[in-house]
């Protein structure tokens, strides 16, 4: 039986998919104490004021974590739970970015904006882009993207606001929200996804995605949600190294979508390979269309070139990296040719000063942050968004168990 093989996002070598978390890793251990030592240097070097942008975080709140992660070891039950994370919302640390004047989301829609008036783009409100640094270079995509997920959950929601991270209102450094991720393990969220890291993560350089994004948010009473979408003959996902099949359970606006995989819908039966990724990536684009829109409720204005919209940034997962989709953006068709449609996304691998520096100049941006469905080449991808409210206590014990929309075609 042959492995599958994936793409290195570092190097862009074919390597085995078990061995791809393992591989991207040994980019960055060889040179692991230089950039120690250059990052102890920027940190002795930097000025005192913090009005400047320079993104460094330091990994000095490992002990006081630590303290917390060594409590939940010996011991068990809610009381020592509740001090632990009473601990932890004390003891994190705020993660550092590159602040951008007026927002960086703000740029992007004045940019949309002048695009032309064949163009409508919906935008989430507001989000803060964290960058990946080279402590976490090759292993902290999915991290960064939490982060941005959570500025724009602070920003835009006070329910959220009051609730997340302990009550602190603000963004935590990665060594805290693995911690945060430790304890949504430990009170029985991901129960299937926990074992796959052996309950640890903490201080560690393995990847995470979806599910365990799913957790953290989930374990403040969150509505995280996960949508997949399939188009491998077995209809399962494996992200990170975790199979999951099937699941019926439907939610949110995603019905419309659903499309029975090849082999049991006569009307899939005979298509090509190429048909099939075409129809996949329009199935995933349409999703995001929806999502953000809105269409359900009648609520969206097609006439306007720009719209904010009340919805979460989207998660945004395939094997190897991933990323944060703040939008979509769609481009009218003329005389009867189709609409062309873009998803709008902040990657972490960018720098944000590079970000900031093609949206002022409304030059080279698209590059950064449009992407047409011709670049959905994976078979298989993963969505995360956050629905409003907070469930009840009584609730609570239904989100621990993280299952998904699945989306076949």
């Amino acid at each position: 039986m042959r492995g599958m093989f994936s793409f290195c996002p570092v190097c862009n070598n074919q390597v085995l998919s078990n061995e791809l978390e393992w591989h991207v890793n040994s980019h960055f251990e060889e040179d692991e104490l230089d950039r120690d030592f250059e990052l102890a240097q920027q940190v002795a070097m930097a000025p005192p004021s913090p009005t400047n942008n320079i993104s460094i975080e330091v990994d000095i709140s490992f002990e006081d974590y630590g303290e917390a992660s060594q409590a939940s070891s010996s011991t068990a039950g809610k009381a020592n739970r509740d001090q632990e994370i009473s601990h932890l919302a004390k003891v994190q640390l705020k993660s550092d970015f590159y602040r951008v004047e007026g927002g960086l989301l703000n740029l992007l829609r004045t940019c949309l904006y002048n695009e032309g008036n064949n163009c409508t783009s919906i935008v989430s409100g507001y989000v803060d882009h964290y960058q990946t640094l080279r402590s976490d270079r090759g292993w902290g995509c999915g991290w960064r993207n939490i982060q941005m997920l959570s500025s724009n959950l602070l920003h835009e929601r006070k329910e959220a606001k009051q609730v997340l991270f302990g009550g602190s209102q603000f963004v935590p450094d990665i060594p805290a929200l693995q911690r945060w991720l430790e304890l949504a393990w430990q009170r029985g969220f991901d129960q299937i996804g926990s074992s796959h890291y052996d309950r640890n993560i903490y201080g560690t350089k393995r990847w995470i995605g979806t599910t365990e994004c799913a957790a953290i948010f989930r374990s403040f009473g969150l509505k995280a949600r996960i949508v997949d979408f399939d188009s491998t003959e077995s209809g399962g996902s494996r992200m990170n190294g975790k199979k999951r099949g099937r699941y019926a359970d439907l939610h949110g606006p995603m019905d419309k979508f659903v499309v029975r995989g090849v082999g049991s819908d006569t009307q899939t039966n005979g298509r090509s390979s190429d048909v099939i990724e075409t129809l996949g990536r329009q199935v995933l684009v349409d999703w995001v269309w929806k999502y953000f829109t809105g269409l359900t409720s009648g609520s969206f204005d097609v006439s306007q070139r720009i719209t904010v919209s009340e919805k979460t940034p989207l998660y945004f997962q395939h094997d190897g990296h991933s990323r944060t989709i703040v939008g979509i953006q769609m481009q009218k068709g003329f005389r009867g040719s189709e609409d062309r449609f873009s998803l709008l996304i902040l990657d972490p691998g960018h720098k944000t000063a590079d970000l900031e520096k093609a949206l002022r100049r409304q030059k080279g941006w698209q590059g950064m942050i449009k992407r047409g469905p011709h670049t959905l080449k994976k078979p298989q991808y993963q969505l995360c968004y956050i629905d409003p409210g907070i469930v009840s206590s009584a609730e609570m014990e239904q989100l621990k168990t993280i299952d998904s929309t699945l989306v076949s075609f």
